[in-house]
């Protein structure tokens, strides 16, 4: 059996879903219809920045004697809290880093993010100031796939942002519907890694 470690926050965790409903869980029913040999490992926490994957990383990776996929999502609370985007940077790429040092046949996917999620009436403040903090976050994600020739999925939230149907009543975190469509928009990226192997 091989291991796909996903790593990250309340989008990974499932925020106050089962954990059946999260989306490595539903990725985890895909693979097993395909009947390839890999179990998916949640290690989402609700809250996580950047910061706080660095801090944890290489504990998580420790847990693991070989793995073969890991899955990397994390930024969108360094965004909703506005953290410099050469901040988010560095912490992502200390976390590829300790993947690459403890796991170095590890393959990598890394799930990138747009920002604003949902700014409301913050838009409308500090003129230009969040359309550029927006462009610069998004570009992040792209930017670092290329530096580390990692495989990369552009908006993970891509077909729920801004769906009410699809989001808890916080409006941010998306319920058992939309995470099944987080799971959809990953495994176009994960099949074709999981099905080179």
């Amino acid at each position: 059996m091989q291991h796909i470690l996903f790593f990250g926050n309340s989008l990974t965790a499932g925020y106050q879903l089962r954990a059946s409903d999260s989306f490595p869980a539903r990725i985890q029913e895909k693979i097993d219809a395909l009947g390839l040999p890999y179990k998916a490992h949640n290690y989402g926490v609700s809250g996580e920045t950047t910061a706080g994957g660095r801090q944890r990383i290489a504990t998580v990776l420790g847990r693991f004697t070989a793995l073969e996929v890991f899955v990397l999502e994390l930024g969108a609370n360094d965004g909703l809290r506005g953290i410099p985007v050469r901040e988010t940077t560095q912490n992502l790429q200390f976390i590829l880093d300790e993947v690459r040092r403890q796991h170095p046949a590890a393959r990598i996917v890394l799930v990138g993010l747009e920002f604003p999620f949902d700014l409301g009436p913050l838009a409308t403040l500090g003129g230009g100031r969040y359309g550029h903090y927006a462009q610069e976050f998004k570009a992040l994600f792209r930017l670092l796939a290329e530096k580390n020739q990692v495989d990369f999925v552009p908006f993970l939230l891509q077909g729920v942002i801004g769906q009410r149907h699809l989001n808890l009543p916080d409006g941010v975190h998306p319920n058992a519907a939309g995470q099944r469509i987080l799971a959809d928009n990953v495994w176009a990226t994960l099949r074709p890694v999981l099905e080179r192997s």
